[in-house]
């Protein structure tokens, strides 16, 4: 006959393990979270606009006091330029679709375009008489503006000529934000503090607006979506979207701030190739410090984010590598997030990124072999020396190896290291191990090991069979572990049973009822924490309940 096989003894483990309340981060909160942050603090004030240029490398412009300032994100976000040829503070920036000029607006109501190269002020257009709100190009056009501002009316400029071609009016409050059509130059939308948002078209001779909703709130910013008949719009603590083809129509309302939603704009998910590159999202940010990724396909927020400052505008880099957001304390968050390309093309993250010696070494030579080393030529690559039996590193060669695609990798059985505990359950000494593990640090290991008893139909007896000293182990560890929530199903019971069982022992002896006090004031204290919950939870929950139904 053949010998019965053992099977293999592994370590005990708790069975009852907390469950995390909060749910498994999805793939796309960890798409957002991959934008490493880096702070640019020291700025005059508020950042009060961002706005990417369209053209590689896709620098960034941050208006701030009476300044405007160009960063470079592929150079660890590096200020490559500053503007400050304003009177009062920049209100709005906007490059143009070449990336060569980039106009301003200012609250003197002075709109300006500037050479960003040179950063010289080719063109003033002066004609708004309160301050200047909103500046912007249209799409795919080089000769034309549109701006807004605080005494309602709403231009449209021959930036060569340095006139407005028509004054757009029908707006009753300051005209605070803008946007123009993705698919037509000639049209665009505006919004204000009127709780109004217009969408024009310049073909139009009468120059009122062609269609008109009504967000409900002070409009702070608006903009079209990609397809050219959405648009979303944000005032107050919430961001609607309406159907410009539908006649205006409200899709969607998300109310998902708890204060003034200052900024939005639109992001998109991947690179410019395949299906991830349809994946829009609107990027709202608000003064309460949270930043929202909206997914107005699922009509549902798929991310959030929390800054410790009031947000003021948000932006979102054409390349879907770089995303800033700007703060009222003059700080702005930009992140930038990492791909294969940057390590190939040696980006700032690369220079971050911490190199092997193997790789130090390869770079060495590759640079030797390549260039003249400082002038002096060029060099021969050196010979590598080769390993034999005498060396050392001859026995260890190959181990740092990594296995390449395609290879089948053998790994080596790990030796199962058991614990004290576990030697003593495999022999059957039950009672040893439950007391070997009563005193120890770890209580995971102690609610493991009677989480095996009971399996065992073995604990009661080992309680039964402890002396007066190991009777005071076991009731300190239910003193202090029996109120922990993932223990208190398994302890609870076993504590009524101890005092059931040990009832005369623990009457005969007085540090037994000292360890018993303990206990009982640990769950008086416990319950007083419980109730105390439960008034909470009843005077949160109706709350709760009246902001679903908003």
């Amino acid at each position: 006959m053949a010998e019965p096989q053992i099977s293999k003894t592994y370590p005990v483990k708790p069975k009852h393990k907390p469950k995390p309340r909060t749910p498994k981060q999805t793939t796309e909160s960890k798409y957002w979270s991959s934008f490493k942050t880096k702070q640019i603090p020291d700025l005059i004030s508020s950042i009060t606009s961002l706005t990417f240029s369209p053209t590689t490398p896709h620098s960034f412009a941050a208006a701030h006091s009476a300044s405007l300032t160009l960063y470079n994100p592929q150079n660890k976000f590096s200020p490559t330029a500053t503007i400050s040829s304003f009177r009062d503070v920049v209100s709005s920036a906007s490059f143009r679709c070449d990336g060569l000029l980039i106009a301003a607006s200012d609250l003197s109501g002075l709109v300006q375009v500037f050479d960003v190269k040179t950063r010289t002020p080719l063109r003033k257009l002066r004609s708004h008489t309160r301050p200047a709100r909103f500046v912007k190009y249209p799409v795919a056009d080089k000769l034309h503006l549109v701006s807004g501002g605080d005494d309602a009316i709403v231009k449209y400029w021959d930036v060569s000529g340095e006139s407005p071609i028509c004054d757009l009016l029908g707006h009753k409050d300051y005209v605070r934000c803008g946007d123009c059509s993705p698919v037509s130059a000639d049209m665009f939308i505006t919004g204000s503090y009127d709780h109004t948002v217009k969408l024009w078209d310049v073909r139009v001779k009468d120059s009122g607006s062609v269609m008109e909703v009504n967000h409900g709130k002070p409009v702070e910013d608006v903009i079209f979506l990609p397809s050219g008949g959405l648009i979303a719009t944000a005032g107050g603590d919430s961001v609607k979207i309406w159907d410009l083809m539908g006649g205006g129509k409200m899709v969607y309302s998300m109310e998902s701030h708890n204060k003034t939603v200052t900024s939005i704009c639109v992001g998109k998910l991947g690179k410019d190739g395949g299906e991830e590159a349809q994946q829009y999202r609107i990027l709202s940010v608000a003064l309460d410090g949270y930043m929202k990724v909206f997914d107005y396909a699922k009509m549902k927020v798929t991310h959030s984010m929390r800054f410790p400052a009031p947000l003021m505008s948000v932006g979102f880099s054409p390349d879907c590598l770089t995303r800033v957001i700007g703060t009222s304390n003059g700080t702005i968050y930009a992140g930038r997030r990492k791909n294969k390309e940057d390590f190939e093309g040696g980006s700032d993250e690369e220079l971050e990124r911490p190199l092997s010696k193997y790789e130090r070494r390869q770079k060495k030579l590759k640079a030797l072999s390549s260039g003249d080393a400082g002038g002096l030529g060029p060099v021969e690559e050196p010979q590598v020396r080769v390993l034999k039996p005498t060396n050392f590193r001859y026995f260890h060669r190959g181990q740092g190896e990594k296995p390449s695609e395609g290879e089948y990798l053998v790994m080596r059985p790990r030796k199962v290291k058991l614990g004290e505990h576990d030697k003593l359950l495999k022999k059957f000494r039950h009672k040893e191990a439950l007391v070997s593990v009563l005193g120890s640090k770890n209580p995971e290991n102690a609610v493991a090991v009677m989480e095996e008893l009971v399996a065992r139909k073995k604990l009661l007896k080992c309680v039964s069979n402890l002396d007066t000293e190991e009777l005071g182990l076991l009731l300190m560890f239910l003193q202090k572990h029996s109120t922990v929530p993932s223990y208190s199903g398994l302890l609870m019971g076993l504590t009524k049973k101890v005092l059931e069982m040990r009832a005369e022992d623990i009457r005969a002896s007085d540090d037994l009822k000292g360890h018993i006090r303990n206990l009982k004031r640990s769950v008086e204290e416990e319950i007083r924490i419980q109730q105390s919950l439960q008034e909470i939870q009843g005077i949160i929950s109706p709350l709760l309940r009246i902001t679903g139904r908003r």
